[in-house]
Order: structure tokens, then C-alpha cells, then sequence
């Protein structure tokens, strides 16, 4: 089939290949205006497929030279800008798009952050036809990725880029065939539910929430993710990994507070029981070069006057 490749990262490099592998031809590859990789610029100079660096894919300029390409199918693949009717017509057999969520839930930005502040034991990867909504059309394809005890943010991300791959490219085939019939997502879930862009300030750890809930907060944002934050001493602190603490007992106490020193870790009291934070994976705020210090009556986290300055600082 003759395919439009809408993409941008490493969720597009493993998929292109796919792609070209099974035989499809690659008429274009269209990236993120904003950001344009490298790395899939250099894999289309390889295959010598066209570049087309488009600030409005939805101009009527872009969408004619679209139409002029005479594609069956077109892809997108953690591509940024959306997709209106004209340029969804635009190929006889549809706009298709690759999600890192098992819609009908999951849809909407960040969805593998979203999993695992969550707790969910497994990540859905859909394969889904672009309407006029947002991941709301119907599904061609959706797998699933099995979520470890052990695994975070990053190891889910390589997982993802791989199940991606290979969800899209069973997609196509079932297109190819036009043996398979679409299924609406209202099947699932008649309401399902959207994810919200992550920002600025949800780093931060609130210690009355549980252990458990901490604890999937920090793997689900730890690196390449901006890590959790919390406050010590008026320094940030970043905590990329932490640790359940087996047979914990609930109990009341002042959540944020230091009750345990271990030899790789602080023992943190939460709104529950306590959680771990291992030291090796804790580091100031933009110097990770001084030794973060922690002793047993320490608080961390925000006061209600770091929200007060916060809040005054905002009107000022």
C-alpha cells in the first residue's frame, strides 16, 4: 500500500521500519513542526523518502499536495497537530493513528504516566481510525503490554516503542486484507474517559496521599519523565525511584516525616504506612552533585507557606 507517514520519536523509528519491511511504500513522512527528529530525517534520507516539514498539515495547500499522492492509507505516530476532515478524506482508506492507551480509556495525552499513576497491571496499544474527535474513532487493532512490579516509565517506553511497531503493522495488514470489521469504541465503554496534559507543579509529591499511590507517582514520572519533586529544608528534591515496604503498618503520624534511615534508603511516613526512597536516586534541584542529607525527625514536602508564597508569587 502506498502510505503518508505523520511522526515524530522514537515511537516512529521501529514502526517506519515495520513499515517499509512488510513492503508498503512510504510517499512522504511529515514531523512535528516544532521539533522535526533527527533520527527519522536520517531514515528517510536512507529509504530517499520525501521530507515535508508542514507548520498546518490542514492548510489547503498540504491537503492538496496530499491528495496529489494517491495514498491508500495515512499514519500517524505520536504525531502533535490535529487532524480535521479534509485531510482525514485524504487517502482512500482512511486516516489511521497508533495510541499508547486502551481506549475508549486512555485517551488524551500522556497515557503510560497515566497507567501507572494508576496502578493498572496493563497498558492498552491501539491501532484506531482519526475522526473529528480526539481518540475517539474506531479500532482496528488494540494489544496490550503486561505491567512488571518492577517496571517504570522508561521500561514501559521501550516496551511501547516496540508493541507499537508491531500493532501497526498488523493494522495495515488487516487494511490490506479488508477481511476485518472496525470496532466502536462505545462497545467497550459508552463513556470511557480523557487524560490531561501533564505540567509544571504535578511533580510534586503529596505525602498524606498513601504509600502505594506515592510510589506509583514516582515510577510513573521518574527519567526520562521530569522525576517526582518534593521540598526539604527550602531545596527541591527529585526522587527517581522508590520502594513498597512489605507488611507496613497503617498508622497515624505526620505524613513527610523521616521515621527510618536505612543504609540505601530513607524511610518516608505517608498518609498510610511509609515509603522507601533509595538514595541513590534522590538528587537536589538542578545540582545533583551535593549529597541530599536526611535524618530520622526530618519533614519534607510542601508547607502551607511554600503554597501561600506560591500563590502570592503568581499575583504579583
Amino acid at each position: 500500500m502506498r502510505l503518508g507517514y505523520f511522526a515524530d520519536g522514537p515511537w516512529a523509528h521501529e514502526a517506519l521500519y515495520k513499515i517499509i519491511d512488510q513492503g508498503h511504500e512510504v510517499c512522504f513522512i511529515t514531523p512535528r513542526y516544532d521539533t522535526q527528529d533527527v533520527v527519522l530525517k536520517k531514515i528517510a534520507d536512507q529509504y530517499n523518502i520525501p521530507w515535508i516539514v508542514e507548520k498546518d498539515v490542514n492548510s489547503e495547500d498540504f491537503v492538496s499536495y496530499v491528495n496529489h499522492q494517491d495514498c491508500d492509507v495515512l499514519v500517524s505516530m505520536s504525531f502533535n497537530q490535529i487532524i480535521k476532515k479534509n485531510l482525514i478524506k485524504a487517502s482512500s482508506q482512511g486516516f489511521i493513528n497508533c495510541h499508547a492507551g486502551a481506549l475508549p480509556f486512555y485517551r488524551g495525552r500522556n497515557p503510560i504516566n497515566w497507567a501507572l499513576i494508576n496502578g493498572e497491571k496493563k497498558v492498552g496499544v491501539t491501532v484506531h481510525y482519526v475522526d473529528e474527535g480526539i481518540d475517539t474513532g474506531d479500532i482496528i487493532i488494540q494489544d496490550f503490554i503486561e505491567v512488571a512490579s518492577d517496571d517504570d516509565y522508561g521500561s514501559l517506553l521501550k516496551k511501547g516503542f516496540l508493541q507499537c511497531a508491531d500493532s501497526l503493522s498488523k493494522a495495515l495488514l488487516e487494511i490490506q486484507r479488508k477481511d476485518f470489521q472496525p470496532l466502536e469504541q462505545r462497545k467497550i465503554h459508552p463513556v470511557g474517559f480523557y487524560c490531561s496534559r501533564r505540567v509544571v507543579g504535578d511533580e510534586y509529591v503529596d505525602w498524606s496521599d498513601d504509600a502505594e499511590s506515592i510510589h506509583n507517582l514516582v515510577r510513573a514520572i521518574t527519567y526520562p519523565a521530569p522525576g517526582a519533586r518534593t521540598r526539604s529544608k527550602n531545596h527541591d528534591l527529585i526522587i527517581y525511584k522508590s520502594r513498597m515496604v512489605h507488611n507496613a503498618c497503617s498508622y497515624k503520624g505526620v505524613p513527610g516525616e523521616v521515621v527510618g534511615v536505612k543504609s540505601d534508603a530513607w524511610v518516608i511516613k505517608t498518609g498510610t504506612s511509609v515509603l522507601e526512597i533509595l538514595k541513590n536516586h534522590v538528587e537536589h534541584y538542578g545540582d545533583p552533585v551535593n549529597e541530599v542529607k536526611l535524618k530520622i525527625g526530618d519533614r519534607i514536602g510542601l508547607t502551607y507557606s511554600d503554597l501561600i508564597n506560591a500563590v502570592l508569587g503568581e499575583r504579583k
